[in-house]
């Protein structure tokens, strides 16, 4: 899971060298956490959220033909996490 979602990343992004994703599994079930430059945040959401669910929508079917359960999540900028206190 972790190697198709670094793949559609690096595709997208215009800092690649600043993407991290941590996969853990954690009952049975394969979390994801992706990290992303601040500018590419707003490309990895896209508009109106119509990339990350495309991008959702791609492991959910990866992890159906393996037959896993998956969390994914993006980590909000900081800059941005602090705005919305």
């Amino acid at each position: 899971m972790k190697h198709l979602l670094e793949y559609i990343i690096l595709g997208i992004t215009s800092k690649p060298e600043n993407i991290s994703i941590d996969e853990q599994d954690e009952n049975g079930t394969v979390v994801l956490k992706l990290k992303v430059d601040d500018e590419d945040f707003g490309t990895v959401i896209g508009k109106g959220g119509r990339t990350i669910k495309a991008i959702r929508d791609l492991l959910r079917l990866k992890a159906l033909k393996e037959n896993l359960r998956f969390n994914f999540s993006v980590e909000e900028p900081a800059q941005k996490a602090a705005n919305a206190n």
